[in-house]
């Protein structure tokens, strides 16, 4: 809920105000409001942790999950993006810090230098067109060609101007076939034209949480720092035992989050004409003592994909802290949304975990790498 504050501004202030509103095409409340964050930011910049083994930046945001795993491997955020306004109330809530807005308007040259770019950029069809008609021409072309228009230009464009020593990037599993495997194939070009070594693999996240989910990850290292004998392994490490529904479920849940008699029947009919018709449409029960379906954005609307079962009554929705659980968030991690927004929130993040141990795993190979260079350094002196 928003609380209401009264200033008094000098006339001057005032004035000064109001032109700026009317320039910016916002209201006085959203820019005193922007001000203060970015206030706020600075002071807690200005505080932050020296002892960090190494920094990034967190770009298409969401509400955190992967900071909280970046910051788990020893990292310190130096900048975020993140244009959904609830999400950006999520992450302030939990961070203290609100994320940048619009990244197609920022400047990379005003973006904190950094070790790690990490993104969980949206996925979008390219242009391919544009990039065959120079081809006809015999002319180069590259990712500024083939990505414009596109956030993942944003991606690239940041990574020309900072070129950080790694990234990490994720997205959903049909990355790979999206627009019949054009996107990712032009994905990878770009990458390797910007001078990184490029590595990739589907994980899924029931090793380390009770939710078949599985995303595709793109780590990079820099060639122009490292030389192009780099490898990578996604050699994670599961959590042992595995957990299973029972582990994340709440006690003495509200009745609101079971379905009602009306949401049930049709639920059990829809599932019962697709199965009818050979489809594998329908609700999912998620066994006690086992893992779920993947957890989406639009559980929100029914919850159908993931319904835990109850005694002589209809199943129920998971409680939006029951699908932090499922993402692998700490119980620290605050909710301040309605469910309608959090389900959204929870259903488009990470498995912070798995996240978390992909993290470790470039930071450990980075770490490598520079004590290689320091090693050949004092070779070369000798």
């Amino acid at each position: 809920m928003a609380k209401q504050i009264h200033i008094r501004l000098d006339d001057t202030v005032y004035e000064a105000l109001s032109e700026y509103t009317g320039v910016a095409g916002k209201s006085v409340q959203d820019c005193v409001s922007k001000a203060l964050i970015q206030l706020l930011n600075k002071q807690k910049s200005e505080g932050k942790k020296e002892e960090a083994l190494f920094t990034f930046i967190d770009l298409f945001a969401g509400i955190g999950g992967m900071r909280i795993a970046f910051d788990r491997a020893g990292g310190q955020c130096v900048y975020s993006n993140e244009w959904n306004k609830y999400s950006q109330q999520t992450y302030y809530a939990n961070f203290s810090e609100q994320p940048d807005g619009d990244i197609t308007q920022v400047d990379a040259s005003n973006i904190p230098d950094h070790d790690i770019l990490v993104a969980g950029f949206p996925c979008q069809p390219f242009s391919i067109a544009g990039v065959s008609k120079k081809n006809s021409l015999g002319r180069a072309t590259g990712f500024e060609d083939k990505t414009q228009g596109t956030l993942f230009f944003d991606v690239c464009r940041i990574l020309k101007s900072k070129r950080p020593k790694a990234f990490m990037l994720e997205n959903v599993k049909n990355l790979c076939s999206h627009d019949k495997g054009r996107t990712f194939k032009v994905i990878l070009e770009s990458l390797d034209e910007l001078d990184y070594q490029v590595f990739y693999k589907i994980l899924d996240g029931q090793n380390f949480v009770p939710q078949h989910r599985e995303r595709i990850v793109i780590v990079g290292f820099d060639r122009k720092r490292y030389g192009k004998d780099i490898n990578f392994n996604f050699d994670i490490t599961p959590v042992d035992p595995k957990p299973v529904i029972q582990d994340i479920l709440q006690t003495n849940v509200d009745e609101r989050y079971t379905l009602s008699d009306k949401l049930w029947t049709y639920l059990q009919n829809y599932a019962a004409k697709h199965k009818a018709a050979g489809n594998g449409f329908g609700y999912g029960l998620a066994p006690l003592n086992g893992i779920s379906r993947t957890l989406s954005a639009r559980y929100y609307k029914d919850g159908s994909e993931v319904l835990i079962p109850q005694a002589d009554k209809n199943p129920r929705k998971l409680t939006p802290r029951e699908c932090a659980r499922l993402q692998g968030f700490p119980d620290t991690f605050k909710i301040v949304v309605s469910d309608t927004q959090a389900y959204k929130q929870f259903g488009n993040s990470v498995v912070v975990p798995l996240m978390e141990n992909v993290a470790k795993l470039i930071v450990t190979e980075i770490d490598k790498m520079e004590q290689i260079q320091k090693d050949n350094s004092v070779e070369e002196v000798v």
